[in-house]
């Protein structure tokens, strides 16, 4: 039994004429009753019956046509289903972001692939640079919003004028190591995190120098090894090592600690929302590099959900 034969029984079951329902299926009448007969052969019932010189349905027939329209209605969904999976329209996005990608640019990204693609299901957590990096090589994440500042992470993405590779739109993208392919998607800058009675709040900019005798909130190297590295290694360039007497594993707990007076901090922009009247976020006047947020994937997965937020973000 073939879905041709389905659709041909449907057909002329609608019709109750071999000619009418001919001409629907572009078919001649000899061709499409040779169809109907194969089909009555194969499943050993009579379908059609001419009662009255009317064409009618057997009560065989009248059961074999709901079972028909079902199975063509669900073939069609699962074509549908497949063309629709093929464009990205259908599926599941594996995201993994960092922290700092929460407050401004994940919701925006979100919102947009969501009114988009509303039917893609998504898969979302918190990883760290590294785990995301991790997860992206052993194909347990599609994407990852990452900021990879450790510098053994990342290679140029031209040499000698040559393109390392190429997104589906065709921007020119770095490697992150091994093959993971990114380009950059913001700059953000590092800000220092007072509390609001803190003696430098008043100012508008300080210098990174002025912090040095202050006891400071730091993320725990656990939670993130390439947000501390960094930043520790931004104060040195100052001239100190900070003393860090209290560490956190996220941001809010951070800002809690420093709104209870507990030490001052450095964090990523764009920062959350805050209570000024208890923690005040001020720029360096330091010449620190801007802090990349980039945008990773593996070349090898090909994923048209993938793609489709690739093109979107």
């Amino acid at each position: 039994m073939e879905l041709r034969q389905l659709r041909s029984f449907v057909v002329v079951a609608e019709e109750m004429n071999v000619g009418r329902a001919a001409v629907r299926l572009h078919l001649t009448q000899p061709s499409l009753s040779r169809q109907i007969a194969a089909l009555e052969h194969d499943l050993g019932v009579e379908l059609f019956a001419r009662v009255r010189r009317r064409f009618v349905l057997t009560a065989a027939g009248r059961t074999f046509l709901a079972e028909a329209q079902d199975l063509l209605r669900r073939s069609d969904e699962a074509v549908r289903a497949a063309q629709r999976t093929q464009r990205g329209e259908l599926g599941t996005l594996r995201l993994r972001f960092v922290q700092s990608a929460t407050f401004e640019l994940l919701p925006r990204i979100l919102g947009a692939f969501r009114q988009a693609y509303p039917e893609v299901v998504l898969d979302l957590e918190t990883l760290t640079t590294l785990r995301q990096a991790e997860a992206l090589r052993d194909g347990r994440a599609d994407v990852g919003l990452l900021r990879p500042s450790v510098p053994a992470l990342t290679t140029p993405a031209a040499v000698g004028g040559k393109r390392a590779g190429a997104d589906p739109g065709g921007t020119a993208v770095v490697r992150l190591a091994p093959a993971l392919a990114s380009r950059v998607i913001a700059e953000d800058a590092v800000v220092a995190v007072l509390p609001a009675r803190h003696r430098l709040a008043r100012r508008k900019r300080i210098r990174l120098a002025e912090l040095a005798d202050e006891p400071f909130v730091f993320y725990s190297r656990v939670s993130g090894p390439a947000v501390h590295d960094t930043i520790v290694g931004f104060c040195r360039a100052a001239g100190f090592t900070p003393r860090i007497e209290q560490e956190a594993a996220d941001v809010q707990t951070i800002i809690s600690l420093v709104a209870a007076g507990l030490g001052v901090s450095l964090l990523i922009s764009p920062t959350p929302p805050t209570n000024p009247d208890m923690v005040v976020y001020r720029e360096l006047s330091d010449d620190l590099p801007p802090w990349q947020l980039r945008v990773a994937w593996s070349p090898e997965n090909r994923s048209p959900v993938l793609a489709r937020f690739l093109e979107l973000l």
